[in-house]
């Protein structure tokens, strides 16, 4: 998803950018004609009525048996408006007062009123404008190397921006707008201002020796970007998001390293939630050789069973459960219920044999189709991925024009029950939400927990604040389209070795710490110390699932943990990267 949809409009700055040059230029040039002419009409308009009411000035005067020169009726009129009233010259007759009201209230509005406002409109606000352009920064420093450009500040880029400084990455966003600029760097983020489709901006970025260029504007000026970037280097990797195909495939022609399509990552991860299919786990992620999975609980045999009892029965690492949003790593004490989902992390040969060993013997696939609201891109991504998975679906659309197949498309608005109804509200397995507005996901979140108590509901969110407020309406899984699409682009940055599992849950892999090197996990004893827990062992290209306590830790090896982010956050303060 682009974080900007409005591609005609942006469409048509482009041009006139790549018609006329930098819009900065381009800007200072146009805003000199505009305000040159609004001040000559201005002046125009002023100048012919001052003549005006000198003219009138005679003629009543005249009237009135007096005498004046021209100068004197120029001199009258331009005190008079301007409400000085020298009162050395004026009228003795009631339609000369009259007069001398119309031009003073007139003097008022031209010279009190419109000059004030059109010199602040015309000429000071720009001279302040261009004074804060010459002061915000324009170049990074010059000792800046392997840091990420990004080119749009929005949510995405926010929770990149944390990610990279929570790793110590360097950053720069560049952006055309003086005022973003100023406002950025005024809340601490690290901007500079410049034309995106000019190479001297790139040049001033240090593009040449930047890690990565993440660009998740619209198609068409992510195109711009690339192009631009592709003439000055062909060694930084460039990414972009992608709205269509067929921008994807202009992109990588441009010269993009990698095309991103967050829409459809977004809808790949609210298909995934959904328990269903011919096997009982269903794989959520990979990190190298090691996938992670979830399982109903209630599809399996060890409901009732303890923590430590399952994890000696299985050959997978039962890493804790997912109740109602909220995660619970795996403990001594800890009973496996049911209305959870169990996160195991195994190799495939380990999964598949779970699906065969602890599969309920009274326990059929669900049958009762899934039910989406929102036929729109994401919506539509959902269900291309729960087709593929062979699960049943219906899609809930208030567009007709979105209405594609009458026998799976519902039309009506997912706020109607009996529009829920017709879809199958009553016997459906799970609701997956996926309207892009968060206020309406939640309304729709309560309404449908109110409808169906037990059912499972997995929810698209745009902004990460709202992700609380999501699960207290009672969504089950909370996907966060900011959060998602941040991670896919910090996996690009040579980090191919974190994976967000869900929301709040990060899979993480960081090479062995020096002090920890030749013990064993119990003596390392990480669960206890970081609330993370080792789920793979990577020693020689080769990942040992499930290591258990006696397990040794390898020099020049790495480990696989999961946690949340406050978790991590807690590792990396004790274990800090080398």
């Amino acid at each position: 998803m682009s974080d900007s949809n409005n591609h005609s409009r942006d469409g048509d700055d482009l041009w006139m950018r790549t018609k006329f040059g930098p819009r900065s230029t381009r800007l200072a040039v146009m805003m000199g004609h505009r305000n040159f002419r609004a001040l000559f009409r201005f002046v125009l308009i002023l100048a012919g009525l001052v003549t005006s009411y000198s003219f009138l000035f005679q003629l009543l005067m005249a009237h009135e048996g007096q005498q004046h020169s021209m100068v004197t009726g120029f001199y009258w009129t331009l005190s008079t408006m301007s409400t000085l009233g020298y009162g050395d010259v004026r009228f003795i007759t009631d339609p000369g007062r009259l007069f001398s009201i119309v031009v003073l209230l007139s003097g008022i509005v031209f010279m009190l009123v419109l000059l004030p406002f059109i010199f602040i409109e015309l000429f000071y606000e720009p001279w302040m404008e261009a004074r804060a352009a010459d002061l915000i920064p324009k170049s990074v420093p010059e000792d800046m190397n392997d840091h990420v450009i990004l080119t749009f500040y929005g949510p995405v880029s926010a929770v990149l921006i944390e990610k990279l400084e929570h790793f110590n990455y360097p950053y720069v966003v560049v952006l055309p707008e003086v005022e973003q600029v100023t406002q950025l760097v005024d809340a601490g983020i690290n901007s500079i201002l410049g034309e995106l489709n000019d190479p001297e901006t790139w040049e001033k970025a240090r593009v040449e020796h930047a890690a990565l260029v993440a660009t998740t504007r619209d198609d068409i000026v992510n195109t711009s970007v690339v192009f631009t970037v592709r003439g000055i280097t062909d060694k930084t990797p460039v990414v972009a998001t992608a709205r269509s195909a067929d921008s994807g495939q202009i992109l990588k022609l441009a010269g993009s390293s990698r095309v991103l399509d967050l829409t459809h990552l977004v809808a790949e991860s609210l298909a995934r939630r959904v328990s269903g299919g011919a096997n009982i786990s269903h794989v959520i992620g990979k990190i190298d050789d090691l996938l992670i999975a979830e399982v109903d609980s209630g599809r399996t045999s060890l409901i009732g069973k303890g923590y430590l009892e399952a994890q000696r029965l299985t050959s997978v690492s039962i890493v804790g459960f997912w109740a109602r949003g909220s995660f619970e790593i795996g403990q001594a004490d800890s009973v496996i219920k049911e209305n959870t989902l169990l996160v195991m992390a195994g190799s495939r040969q380990q999964l598949k044999e779970f699906d065969a060993n602890f599969q309920a013997e009274a326990v059929q696939p669900p049958s009762n189709p899934v039910i989406i609201i929102g036929g729109g891109r994401v919506g539509r991504a959902s269900a291309a991925a729960l087709k593929r998975r062979g699960v049943e679906y219906r899609v809930v659309e208030k567009l007709e024009e979105r209405v594609l197949e009458p026998e799976i498309y519902i039309h009506g608005s997912g706020g109607d029950k009996s529009v829920l109804q017709l879809a199958g509200i009553e016997t459906a397995q799970t609701v997956i939400i996926t309207t892009g507005d968060d206020e309406t996901n939640i309304y729709l979140t309560i309404f449908c927990r109110l409808l169906r108590p037990d059912i499972q509901i997995i929810c698209r969110t745009t902004f990460e604040r709202n992700l609380a407020a999501m699960h207290r309406a009672g969504c089950d899984m909370a996907l966060s389209y900011a959060s998602l699409g941040a991670n896919a682009l910090f996996n690009l940055l040579h980090r191919v070795d974190l994976l967000m599992v869900a929301e709040g849950l990060d899979v993480f892999k960081v090479p062995v710490p020096e002090e920890l090197v030749g013990k064993t996990l119990a003596e390392a004893d990480l669960r206890q110390r970081t609330n993370c827990s080792v789920i793979g062992i990577d020693s020689h290209d080769k990942t040992t699932t499930n290591p258990g306590p006696d397990s040794r830790l390898p020099e020049e090896g790495e480990i696989v943990l999961i946690g949340t982010p406050e978790s991590e956050t807690e590792f990396l303060k004790l274990y800090p990267a080398s």
